[in-house]
């Protein structure tokens, strides 16, 4: 078995376990505490498949980490870029009132977006980003109901601004801008897996629980 077959098999399981456990209330609270467990062995997985020692990818993934990061940092303390917002302990631990696996969530999702995008060898840079930012932006709406109710972060108010969108759609356009430009290999079938699975493992979640 391939290492690509291997961890995408494993991304499988464990977001179908984690549907199981987010779906099981006598399991929700030991599986909210297992989030950052999950997050990690995610990057991992994407790490041993990308095949790519160049600096153009470790480049990608340090300023996508810390942008990540400090745009939540800006966000979270000041509410100019997504609105008023405050985080949950599910994502662990925090500097600066922001989860440092923060960081690894939009490294996560804009790789695997990438990637995905990437299939289709889209000429302009312009219509690539836009595509991407509508991907992630979509994912967005998947993923606040479900962040909201499991703790991951809350909205003074209980209301989602529309703020929060427009500011997702464009910083996730600047990402994306990035990626396009750096010459590295762009092509894991396992990081389109973790993008699908996230999106089942979201939709459902969205489905069932509420």
């Amino acid at each position: 078995m391939s290492r690509i077959i291997l961890c995408s098999v494993i991304i499988v399981l464990f977001h179908l376990v984690g549907l199981y456990g987010f779906l099981t209330p006598a399991f929700e609270e030991l599986f909210i505490k297992l989030v950052p467990f999950h997050l990690l062995l995610m990057l991992l997985l994407m790490i041993l498949t990308v095949n790519d020692k160049s600096n153009d990818l470790i480049k990608f993934a340090i300023v996508i980490y810390l942008a990540g990061f400090f745009i939540e940092v800006i966000g979270v303390n000041t509410g100019w870029i997504f609105g008023n917002y405050t985080y949950g302990t599910a994502l662990g631990a925090k500097l600066w009132a922001t989860p440092l696996l923060i960081g690894v969530n939009w490294l996560i999702l804009v790789y695997c977006t990438g990637v995905f995008l990437h299939y289709f060898n889209l000429k302009s840079k312009l219509i690539f980003s836009a595509l991407g930012a509508g991907i992630l932006l979509g994912m967005d709406f998947l993923i606040e109901p479900v962040a909201i109710r499991f703790d991951y972060w809350s909205w003074y108010g209980g209301i989602i601004p529309i703020q929060n969108y427009l500011g997702w759609y464009i910083f996730s356009f600047i990402l994306f801008l990035f990626f396009s430009g750096l010459n590295f290999r762009k092509k894991n079938n396992a990081a389109i897996v973790l993008l699908f699975a996230q999106f089942g493992f979201f939709l459902i979640l969205n489905l069932w629980a509420f």
